[in-house]
């Protein structure tokens, strides 16, 4: 069981971090470029994970749901941003906010490219082939979850800011009282399974994305 857990974390650990690196990153990044410096004056324009580290959200949490056998998950630190910096506030709240998820997408796009050039190029007798197999499948999971937890359109996530972006101040109002309401949906989402049907499609398509690209190596 101690080695079953190691390992679960050893082959989870460089995925999670590199996930959730990248996805805030995202955000300070488009941030910055449509005018607002605060997360760079912040330091979070940065890779470096210890720029972004929640000890909560990105050290125990996911050492608990690796504990009970789960996939390792959590957050970083939300990127800071003051919209007085912006031209256009709506559109670039849109853009910042789909900025973490898309660069969820991106990254597992590319590890799928990886993963299906090291199960068509690398000789399976290569010692450190199912390593590297398993960090990376990992990784092209962890990427998925994060970005498609991330759109659900229930505040604070970034989806509900994506909506947002196109409300009317009474309607904004209204829709932020969601806040309220949020922990205990999400907690009856993942309690029920819910969240696994709205989740499962899309690892169904990374899967099925690796399986596109080995086709083509072929």
């Amino acid at each position: 069981m101690v080695n079953d857990l190691i390992l679960r974390i050893c082959v989870s650990i460089p995925g999670f971090l590199f996930a959730v690196v990248c996805h805030e990153w995202a955000h300070a990044y488009v941030a910055h470029k449509f005018g607002d410096d605060t997360a760079k004056r912040h330091g979070r324009l940065s890779l470096n994970p210890m720029a972004h580290i929640d000890w909560l959200g990105t050290v125990i949490l996911p050492l608990i749901l690796a504990f009970i056998g789960g996939m390792m998950f959590g957050w970083a630190k939300p990127v800071p941003v003051d919209a007085r910096g912006f031209k256009d506030i709506r559109k670039s709240i849109f853009w910042v906010s789909f900025a973490g998820p898309l660069a969820n997408i991106v990254v597992a796009v590319i590890v799928c490219f990886l993963l299906a050039c090291m199960v068509t190029f690398v000789p399976r007798d290569f010692y450190l082939f199912e390593p590297f197999i398993l960090i990376l499948t990992s990784a092209m999971q962890i990427n998925i979850v994060l970005a498609i937890f991330n759109l659900i359109p229930f505040p604070p996530l970034d989806g509900s800011k994506m909506i947002s972006a196109f409300m009317d101040y009474n309607m904004l109002r209204k829709y932020e009282t969601l806040t309220t309401y949020s922990f205990p949906i999400m907690i009856v989402l993942m309690w029920t399974g819910a969240l696994g049907y709205i989740i499962g499609p899309f690892i169904m398509l990374g899967n099925g994305l690796f399986h596109f690209f080995i086709s083509v190596m072929a």
